[in-house]
């Protein structure tokens, strides 16, 4: 779906199912807003031909700190560059990786790579 495309509306459900939605967001790598918009896709049985090149190549897909341009506020992926917002508008941190969960336009949101203890 393109940006123009888009639009908001209030959703109103149990926190129970909320958390539920983002653990599933969390653990598919994903942002809430785009496991909802891939729930709802295929509960209507809507075919994913809408998707564009960016969901279906970067969603899931690591960013390390040296494809960031933090000056510019650009990522650098598969030789095009983006703008990039980090979920929950955390500041960037150098330090650290991250991990593409949304991708909207030219838009990709990150979220911070999460490392496993034995790093």
């Amino acid at each position: 779906m393109r940006q123009s495309e888009m639009t908001t509306f209030l959703l109103r459900l149990p926190q129970a199912l909320k958390r539920q939605l983002e653990e599933k967001a969390q653990a598919d790598k994903r942002s809430v807003n785009s496991t909802v918009v891939d729930i709802i896709s295929r509960a209507l049985a809507v075919h994913p031909t809408g998707t564009s090149l960016e969901q279906r190549n970067f969603i899931g897909q690591k960013v390390t700190a040296k494809q960031i341009d933090a000056v510019n506020g650009l990522v650098h992926l598969q030789g095009i560059y983006y703008r990039y917002l980090i979920e929950g508008n955390q500041e960037y941190t150098p330090t650290e990786d991250y991990i593409v969960i949304e991708a909207v336009g030219n838009i990709l949101t990150l979220r911070p790579l999460v490392k496993s203890g034995g790093d």
